[in-house]
């Protein structure tokens, strides 16, 4: 016999179940090579276990240094650190020195309003060089790291450093015609473009598929995009620069509202490429690159 508060309950427990997000299953493991510390606890763990994800890499400040360092202390099978810093003043290498020797595994997200090229930029590659991390880049021309048309030069002039490229002009650049550099461009991919070529040609440059600009480049033009993820299986990686809360949505707003990027592009991944293929990229080529022991 089934009572008023026993139907009541049901229907709250179904309820529930219809609002909420289904628990994401990506097959297997995921490492998150982009996610920005929080202010609150627990919120960066909060979002790993809503978004599926395994293992983060946390992109810190010096001013969140401490915080990601307590994360990896508490949690070192959930994350792993990068380190940054204003490159600009005198003192930056000297900063981001330090804080590699005390325990960070590579330098990044760099971005800042400097050029590609300049005297403040080769000093950090050469010290990526000297330490042996990667060094995570957000190409936005005009604000950031401009000028990535000049990509090629430092690639080769910094052999044994190890680039990944992030960003607006970035993911841009996938294309050979580019017409909205700085935001999400549209429409039919042409082949050649600065971010595909470095990619084929040169062995340290890596491609960071996260926020809405790396979700972008897959979705604009999935057929090049399909095609794209075979041609550089190896090169290739997922992070989600995602803001919200909890790995399911929570605090976006406008056209993101209710979503999160880690499960959105998670999601376009598993449905375009084979599942080896997806595992490459959103575990294999990411823990081989940072040396994570598995």
């Amino acid at each position: 016999m089934i009572t008023r508060r026993t139907f009541l309950t049901g229907s709250a427990l179904a309820g529930a179940a219809i609002a909420a997000p289904a628990e994401p299953a990506w097959g297997g493991p995921v490492l998150d090579i982009h996610l920005h510390p929080r202010r609150e606890d627990p919120m960066e763990l909060d979002h790993l276990k809503g978004s599926g994800v395994s293992k983060a890499v946390l992109l810190a400040g010096m001013a969140a240094e401490d915080r990601a360092k307590g994360l990896v202390a508490r949690h070192p099978d959930r994350f792993l650190r990068f380190t940054s810093t204003d490159v600009r003043p005198d003192d930056a290498i000297g900063r981001l020195r330090k804080s590699l020797q005390g325990g960070a595994i590579g330098l990044g997200e760099l971005k800042f309003p400097v050029e590609i090229d300049g005297p403040e930029m080769k000093r950090v590659y050469a010290l990526a060089g000297e330490f042996q991390v990667p060094v995570l880049l957000h190409f936005e021309e005009g604000n950031f790291n401009s000028g990535i048309r000049r990509l090629p030069q430092m690639l080769q002039a910094y052999p044994k450093t190890t680039f990944i490229g992030h960003g607006q002009s970035w993911w841009a650049h996938i294309s050979a015609e580019v017409v909205n550099e700085t935001g999400y461009p549209t429409g039919k991919v042409k082949p050649g473009g600065i971010a595909d070529r470095v990619l084929a040609d040169y062995a340290n440059i890596y491609g960071d598929f996260s926020a809405n600009s790396g979700r972008n480049a897959l979705t604009r033009d999935e057929e090049f995009a399909a095609d794209f993820l075979v041609r550089h299986r190896q090169k290739l990686m997922f992070g989600s620069d995602c803001p919200c809360r909890d790995g399911r949505g929570e605090g976006q707003s406008g056209s993101l509202k209710g979503k999160c990027i880690a499960r959105e592009t998670l999601t376009v991944l598993q449905r375009m490429a084979t599942p080896d293929l997806f595992r490459a990229i959103v575990w294999e080529n990411g823990t081989k690159l940072m040396k994570v022991d598995v």
